[in-house]
């Protein structure tokens, strides 16, 4: 009840300088840097989606590397701090990479998606 009187206030003033031509300015907290997004997908050489498996996203400066692993539909979706990064999927034996997704470099807000991977068994 209280957020929705809060948010009833704030439509109304922002409506009321917005009609008499008075700056808006949004003087809330801000982060202190925002994180840009990489996304892809992981499939077999016949693809079908690979799923449970873990992807590393490893900062070329260094840094701590990002892990997640793929969902069901076999993509995955991780949020990171600007910068340049290796991306590597994790194989179990006899596989091997068939298409890898260069180094990528991530902006701020950004969203890198299409960063795929295909795997398949060694013949």
């Amino acid at each position: 009840m209280l957020r929705r009187a809060l948010l009833t206030a704030m439509v109304a003033s922002l409506a009321s300088a917005c009609l008499s031509s008075r700056p808006v300015i949004d003087s809330g907290s801000k982060p202190a840097q925002q994180d840009g997004t990489i996304a892809g997908h992981v499939s077999t050489d016949g693809d079908a989606p690979v799923v449970t498996r873990r992807v590393r996203i490893v900062p070329l400066d260094g840094g701590t590397p990002y892990e997640t692993t793929t969902n069901a539909a076999g993509t995955y979706t991780v949020k990171v701090r600007p910068g340049r990064y290796r991306l590597e999927v994790e194989l179990h034996p006899g596989e091997r990479v068939v298409k890898q997704p260069e180094d990528t470099e991530v902006n701020p807000s950004d969203l890198d998606p299409d960063r795929n991977f295909v795997i398949s068994a060694a013949r």
